[in-house]
């Protein structure tokens, strides 16, 4: 479930972690205690960039181009490779026109560097997001829910309350 807005972060900021509840169904004959676990993470929304190649960082070479296309193609520099050089990414692109081989060169320069800023951002949301929310197994637990008792317990502060008066926001 998605929860978006000003605010919902503060509101939702104390829930992260694992949540245990606790119940006896009404089809349960022996009277056993049915457990579910539920993690909770709270991010920031995802953000969308628009990357801007800077111009500066690019270093563009030229050379004769290869294959097919006889003598134009053998004596004119249609072949473009563009290369990054903070990072060092190189794109060579050979077309029949030395413009078209530049243009294309840098399309895919930026392509690949947005892909790669964007992988980075998505891997860092991710590494959040295991971060808040542990294994998911009982002992990660940040309370406890028991309908049978009504009784909730927030296993970090030690505080417990009724189920009811939770439910109700009065906690």
């Amino acid at each position: 479930m998605l929860y978006e807005g000003r605010g919902a972060k503060n509101l939702f900021a104390l829930e992260a972690g694992g949540h245990r509840w606790q119940r006896i169904p009404p089809t349960e004959r022996r009277g056993r205690v049915h457990t579910s676990t539920v993690t909770v993470a709270v991010l920031d929304p995802l953000q969308r960039t628009r990357f801007a190649l800077d111009p500066s960082e690019v270093e563009i070479k030229k050379s004769l181009g290869t294959g097919p296309g006889g003598q134009h193609r053998n004596k004119t520099e249609s072949c473009v490779t563009a290369t990054h050089r903070p990072t060092g990414l190189a794109v060579r692109v050979d077309m029949r026109s030395q413009h078209q081989s530049l243009a294309m060169a840098l399309a895919i320069l930026t392509a690949k560097l947005a892909e790669g800023e964007e992988q980075a951002s998505l891997a860092a949301r991710n590494q959040a997001r295991r971060t808040q929310t542990g294994s998911g197994m009982r002992g990660d637990k940040i309370r406890t829910y028991r309908e049978q008792d009504d009784r909730v317990t927030d296993h970090r502060s030690g505080r417990v309350s009724s189920l009811a008066s939770w439910l109700r926001g009065q906690w």
